[in-house]
Order: structure tokens, then C-alpha cells, then sequence
């Protein structure tokens, strides 16, 4: 909260394990009493692996799960075990995090001086007093030193980013992106696309980076006393174990302001790497090079200096067209950064060179609280990069780098990372109930859930129609939630209408039942449009 010109701190809402809607269920079931039957009633098992396969592919949980047509039934079954088991380890929010309260059933000292402090600190800014400092940090990344919140925040020492320990979870990181594109391609990524955002180094202490830097084949030199960055090092390949990738690192406005100094280590990785003398498939950079020169080596770019945004965010929900959109996004990513000081220059073309040439985009996802449904940015950086990919004739896969947990990242494709949000998030319970304690809030909280799929779905095209069932089943056939709608936010229940309808006649959803033209009839009357 940016108060009086003080940025204070708070607690982020609790995060708690959430409950499996009714088909998930229903297959764990089968699952648990496959592994009983396993080795004692043969007839049994094969019997209950083709209920289980016919009750996943019926759901829509087979293709989430990645089961192919072709795939064994102990693959089919192998992969089920996995999805269900991803889905279960799924943390949901608890609600929202009222400023100056412990959110109810915690029982921690330190939520409780939190809250106290945050009241106070609310005051004081107001009254322009001092307002303690305090390190800013994610409690939930085991930063227990931010507590108590309630503090004026201070961050990090950018000289210091990447952090020695950034770049070990960095590589690991690194390491399953590589292994998820050869486990799906049978091949190594030549070049990629990161998002590099400026919240999220601040929260990780530069792990987004140290990605790229690992998959290129380079770490950072720190000056032992203080910590700080003073260089670059590129390992050999036989050291890093595979190619080099080509990374191009898309910025948010945030990081190009807070960080010159972390564009010019990266653009210094760059230009270290493509200098060296090594073949043409163990070095995409040093080709490049050898093709263009300095000119074809631009691989950080950016908004103009002063804009932010991915530059779609007004044009997603309006039925634009992905062409426009993707040529939207381009045209936002105007600038290419680099040089000691870290500065832009106009570079029209240049980003889409790199996004017509991407193996992949990688955007990652650090914060357990917040995921891909929750905010615009996500749908508009990703979605502005897969439109613009479709408008340059090329087919680049999506994948969500899950690092909520540094130490076991997870490469997800975007549809499998929408699908566990939806059924493991969305359309949960104890999700659904914890919003209902706050009345419009948490109304509008639904409404915005699914104006993020919609999004993903008119940009990116990796969203089953399965998931716009369990949204309607969930928002609209549920009397309890539909009745809690129209009476705490009866515009948000109208703008759910609007947009499953939208998403409907634009062929995005194709709906299972045959009555949601009364669901949204009825949902619009009563709530007076």
C-alpha cells in the first residue's frame, strides 16, 4: 500500500490446501482403488484402468493430463497419478487480506504484530510521522524477516543481482525448461523468449535472470566482500551439458527502470557469448554474429522509456482480432536496451525478428498467491507474445515455469497450467467460499477469474472449452453462488453473463448443456439490465 508517499508493507492473504471438485474426485477414487486391486484381482485392475481412462476422457482431464491417443494404458494411467497428484499440491487463497487484520483461524504472533503495525503505520503516514523501515520480501518464499509488515519498504542492493543463491535455483530452473522442451520435441530449444519482470526480481533476488544467463551458458562474477556483480563468466558447453540457447528477454517498465545495471550485465552475457569461436548448433549467438555482426545481437527490448504494459491490455475483450493484438504487442516492445549504462534506443522490427524465430516463451510464476488468472499482465504478456507468434507464421509453445517452490520448479504448457488453476483454484470450494466472505470484493473477484480466461482464450487458443463448463456450472448454475451475486454485486453477475456469452458466440466455448441461454437470461434479469 503506497500511502502518503510511503510504500508500506502487508500480509498477503493465507494460503490453504483446497478441496477436488466432484469428477476429480471421482477419478482419485478410481485411481486409490486401482492401486488396491494392483497384484491381487487382475480382471479387477484392467477393468477399473479403462473405467478410469473413459472417466478421464470424458471430463477433459486426458488431454489436460497429456494423454495422447496413442498412449498405453499404463502410461494413460502413470500420467492420471501425476496430474491428480499436481491438482492436490495446488495452495488456494483463503479469502483476501484485509488491511490491518489477521485473517481469521491464524494463530501467529507475528500475523497479529503485523496487523497492529499495519493500523498504526496507516495512521502515521497519514499524519505524515515517520514509518519504521523493513526489508520487503514474500513470507511464503520462507522470507519470515519481513514480518512484522506495516513497514516503509526498502529492497535490495540491485549491485548484488543476481544473488549466488538466484543463480542455483536459476539453474535449476533452467534445467527443467530444457528437460520439459526435449521430453515434448525430442530436441534442445535453439531460441527463446523470457518475461523479465521487475516485482518478481525484487521478490526472487534475480532468478528470472539467472535463468537466462544458465540456459546461455553463463554465471556472474561477485566481488567476495560485498556480494556485489562485478561480471560475467561463460562456461564452456562441456561444463553447462548441452547447447547454448538463444534468450531474448522481454522487460516490463518496472525492471527498466529499478535495474540499468542488471540489462547491461545481461547485454555484457550477450556480446561474451557470442564472441567465442564454437559451431553453429552449440552456439546460436556466435552465428548470429557471424551472419549480421553487432546489429543481429539486440536481445533485451522494452516499452519507450516512461510507458509500461504490454501494450494489448485495452484490447483484449473486444473481439480485436489476434492479428491487431499481436501487432499491438510488437509495436509496444519498441526499444532495444543494452550498453554500460543499460539505455534504450528505438528499434522498430527488431523484437519481432525475436519472436519469429522463438522456440518458446517462458513466463514464470513465483508468488503462490497470485497466478495467471488474477491479474491483466499475465493474459496480456502472454497472450500479446502468442498473437504476435500467429501472425509471423509461427507455432512457439507456452510454457508457465512454476517456481513457487525454488527448489522443484515446474515447466507447464499454458494449457495444462490454465487447467489446474480452474479446477484446482476457481472453481474450488474452499476458494468459492472464502470470496463470499467478502461480499462485492469477492464477487467482482469472479467475474475478473473469468475475464482472465476469456482473454487467454481469444489470444492464445489453449483453452478447453471444458473449462467455460466449470466456470458456469461453479458462477451461474450454483444457486448458492448465483444468489450471493445478484446480492452483493449485481453488476459483477451481469458482466459473468455478458462474458461467457461473448466467449460462446465467438465459438471459444462450446457448451456441454442446453440451457445457459436461460442461465444468463435469468442472471442478467435479476440483476437489472
Amino acid at each position: 500500500r503506497r500511502i502518503a508517499g510511503v510504500t508500506i508493507g502487508h500480509l498477503p492473504p493465507p494460503l490453504v490446501a483446497g478441496e477436488l471438485s466432484d469428477d476429480t474426485r471421482e477419478l482419485e477414487r478410481l485411481v486409490d482403488e486401482y492401486a488396491q486391486a494392483d497384484g491381487l484381482d487382475r480382471r479387477r485392475r484392467e477393468r477399473l484402468a479403462r473405467l478410469i481412462v473413459e472417466t478421464s476422457q470424458r471430463t477433459g482431464l486426458a488431454r489436460e493430463a497429456g494423454i495422447g491417443g496413442t498412449a498405453s494404458s499404463g502410461d494413460a494411467l502413470r500420467r492420471i497419478d501425476a496430474w491428480l497428484c499436481d491438482l492436490k499440491d495446488l495452495a488456494v487463497k483463503d479469502g483476501l487480506h484485509i488491511y490491518g487484520r489477521t485473517p481469521p483461524g491464524v494463530d501467529d504472533p507475528l500475523w497479529d504484530a503485523s496487523a497492529a503495525a499495519e493500523r498504526a503505520s496507516l495512521l502515521a503516514a497519514l499524519d505524515g510521522r515517520r514509518v519504521a523501515p523493513g526489508p520487503a520480501g514474500a513470507p511464503t518464499r520462507g522470507r519470515r524477516d519481513v514480518l512484522p509488515t506495516g513497514r516503509n519498504l526498502f529492497t535490495v542492493d540491485p549491485r548484488t543481482l543476481p544473488t549466488a543463491t538466484a543463480m542455483d535455483l536459476g539453474r535449476l530452473a533452467a534445467d527443467e525448461v530444457v528437460r520439459a522442451h526435449l521430453q515434448t520435441h525430442g530436441e534442445m530449444p535453439r531460441a527463446i523468449v523470457i518475461d523479465l519482470w521487475g516485482s518478481a526480481t525484487l521478490r526472487t533476488g534475480g532468478e528470472e535472470i539467472a535463468q537466462g544467463l544458465a540456459l546461455m551458458g553463463c554465471r556472474p562474477i561477485w566481488e567476495p566482500a560485498s556480494g556485489r556483480v562485478t561480471g560475467v563468466e561463460v562456461l564452456p558447453t562441456a561444463v553447462i551439458g548441452h547447447a547454448r540457447v538463444d534468450v531474448t528477454w522481454r522487460i516490463s517498465g518496472l525492471f527498466r527502470d529499478l535495474f540499468p545495471a542488471q540489462i547491461a550485465l545481461i547485454d555484457a552475457a550477450v556480446q561474451a557469448v557470442a564472441a567465442r569461436e564454437e559451431d553453429n548448433d552449440e552456439n546460436p549467438l556466435a552465428q548470429a554474429r557471424r551472419i549480421g555482426g553487432a546489429a543481429r545481437l539486440d536481445r533485451i527490448f522494452g516499452n519507450a522509456p516512461g510507458t509500461y504494459g504490454a501494450g494489448v491490455e485495452d484490447l483484449l475483450g473486444r473481439g480485436t482480432g489476434t492479428e491487431a493484438i499481436g501487432s499491438a504487442y510488437l509495436a509496444a516492445a519498441s526499444h532495444r536496451y543494452g550498453g554500460a549504462a543499460g539505455d534504450g534506443e528505438a528499434a522498430p522490427g527488431a523484437f519481432a525478428e525475436r519472436v519469429g524465430s522463438a522456440d518458446l516463451l517462458v513466463h514464470s510464476g513465483d508468488d503462490p498467491g497470485r497466478d495467471l488468472l488474477e491479474g491483466a499482465e499475465d493474459a496480456a504478456f502472454v497472450g500479446g507474445f502468442a498473437a504476435a507468434a500467429k501472425m509471423l507464421g509461427r507455432a512457439a509453445d507456452l510454457i508457465m515455469l512454476d517456481v513457487t517452490d525454488p527448489q522443484r520448479p515446474r515447466a507447464r504448457t499454458l494449457s495444462a497450467a490454465l487447467a489446474r488453476i480452474v479446477r484446482g483454484r476457481a472453481i474450488n470450494p474452499r476458494f468459492i467460499a472464502g470470496q463470499m466472505r467478502h461480499g462485492p470484493r469477492g464477487a467482482a473477484e469472479f467475474a475478473e477469474t473469468l475475464d482472465r480466461l476469456a482473454a487467454f482464450a481469444e489470444t492464445t487458443g489453449a483453452v478447453s472449452s471444458e473449462l467455460f463448463d466449470l466456470l458456469f456450472e461453479a458462477y451461474v448454475a450454483d444457486p448458492a453462488v448465483r444468489d450471493f451475486l445478484l446480492c452483493e454485486n449485481p453488476d459483477a453477475a451481469a458482466a459473468i453473463a455478458d462474458q461467457l456469452d461473448n466467449v460462446r458466440r465467438r465459438g471459444l466455448w462450446h457448451p456441454r448443456r442446453n440451457d445457459v441461454d436461460a442461465g444468463f437470461a435469468t442472471l442478467k434479469a435479476e440483476a437489472g439490465e
